[in-house]
């Protein structure tokens, strides 16, 4: 009788565990390596589908993999796409956290768009960066124009 309620808890941990979202790491050099300052870059249009299924198109940086790494510091490729999140942390410790696609460098400041559905958008000074962590949020969004 108490084994049935521990398996599933372990299943349940389980699967939290294998379903859970693998963090990459990326140095501030690195990323404004791979995403320049707006004014010196041509953007590509896309089309994308929200998990609802509506379709909305706006300009992306033209990045088919994101360049990072690991924890253990070794290179890593990402694929590209709609649910990719980018987390900063600045040096006092606080998060913000943007859609990859839709996150701008304009000047000395990172814009970012932290709700797709809202469009709530905040900038963050660049000298501010500590940390860049980069995920696929598994969300479903996904591109339709590729």
């Amino acid at each position: 009788m108490t084994t049935k309620p521990l398996l599933l808890i372990t299943i349940a941990a389980l699967t939290i565990f294998v379903s859970s979202c693998k963090t990459y790491y990326m140095p501030v050099g690195t990323f404004l390596e791979q995403v320049p300052t707006l004014e010196t870059v041509n953007l590509r249009q896309v089309t994308a589908q929200d998990p609802l299924g509506h379709k909305h198109t706006y300009s992306v940086y033209p990045i088919d993999s994101i360049k990072c790494f690991d924890k253990d510091g070794t290179s890593y490729k990402l694929k590209n796409g709609p649910s990719i999140e980018i987390r900063f942390t600045d040096i006092n410790g606080k998060r913000s956290t943007f859609y990859f696609d839709r996150t701008w460098v304009i000047q000395d400041s990172v814009i970012g768009v932290q709700s797709k559905i809202l469009s709530l958008k905040k900038a963050i000074p660049v000298s501010t960066i500590k940390t860049i962590e980069v995920q696929d949020g598994r969300k479903k969004y996904k591109y339709i124009n590729q």
